[in-house]
């Protein structure tokens, strides 16, 4: 499927429908290049890859936008499904029709709405840290609000969040140099005429930096908060392994003892002991106590 908006000058085309976009980019005289990084250009178009973040229910995905910029006409290529942003750049071209007769404007209305939708992501993103807050600090404290001790496995839990909104994070900070760099394309091409416009796009760019910067201190966040929870987790395998070292220590000698006088040896005066028993049983006792009096001494229980 693909549609003229008749009063602009745009063609908007999808990836879905393969023989209308066949027959478009014929007509348009545009090839749509394998774009990674950087733009392409030829005789009549620039070509830039953007990618904007869509929300579809509770799942966040990125999607690649393929932009290709004319003297007389933008032509976009979007996923088979759309992107709310282009529905919303159109009802912003619509509000603001100066900009509708000129593809840069086009442009820049398209770039402005997509800026839009990535704030909208990082303050998503934002809210679903800040509700991590009191799991946070419950696996800080070491026990969550029922008094329930917390686990490794709440711990891995409370990781595998967190590690979900830094690449949803990360997704959102390189779209935003995806779309800089379109945005300053577009100024430098708009550097000799549309003056107007030329301000409108430094303000967008301006908009653009400040969501950038946003995603940047979320993502800071994000590593402090990491960086806190490996703590924890470090602290509560440190504690396990102290526990059985403790266990080991004050259990071992009372071992040794038992494993001495179990020995079958034809000749032992203890055994003829009339309080041989209890010597043995107190040795036992006191090889055990000895230990864990010194540990305590020594704060290892703390």
């Amino acid at each position: 499927m693909n549609m003229m908006i008749s009063e602009f000058r745009w063609r908007r085309l999808k990836a879905g429908d393969i023989d209308g976009l066949a027959r478009a980019c014929h007509e348009l005289q545009c090839h749509f290049p394998l774009l990674t990084e950087g733009y392409e250009e030829d005789e009549l178009y620039v070509y830039l890859r953007v990618t904007t973040m869509v929300r579809s229910g509770d799942e966040v995905r990125q999607e690649s936008v393929l932009l290709a910029l004319g003297q007389e006409i933008l032509v976009t290529l979007e996923p088979a499904a759309g992107l709310a942003a282009f529905d919303r750049g159109l009802a912003a071209l619509r509000r603001k029709p100066e900009f509708a007769g000129d593809p840069r404007g086009v442009l820049y209305a398209l770039l402005r709405a997509m800026n839009t939708a990535s704030e909208q992501i990082v303050e998503l993103a934002s809210n679903s840290i800040e509700a991590m807050n009191e799991q946070i600090g419950a696996i800080m404290d070491g026990v969550d609000d029922r008094g329930r001790e917390i686990g490794v496995s709440d711990i891995s839990g409370a990781m595998l969040e967190l590690n979900d909104s830094e690449e949803l994070v990360s997704r959102i900070q390189e779209g935003q140099l995806l779309l800089e760099r379109a945005a300053r394309y577009l100024r430098l091409d708009l550097a000799t005429n549309g003056d107007e416009l030329r301000l409108h796009v430094e303000t967008l760019l301006s908009d653009i930096g400040s969501v950038k910067e946003r995603a940047g201190f979320e993502h800071d966040k994000l590593r402090y908060l990491q960086n806190s929870v490996m703590t924890s987790l470090n602290v509560k395998q440190n504690q396990i392994v102290k526990v059985f070292t403790i266990i080991t220590a004050v259990f071992l000698p009372p071992t040794l003892v038992a494993t001495f006088y179990g020995m079958n040896f034809a000749v032992m005066p203890e055994l003829a002991w009339k309080h041989g028993f209890a010597a043995t049983i107190v040795l036992t006792l006191l090889s055990a106590l000895l230990p864990l009096v010194y540990i305590k001494q020594k704060g290892w229980l703390r």
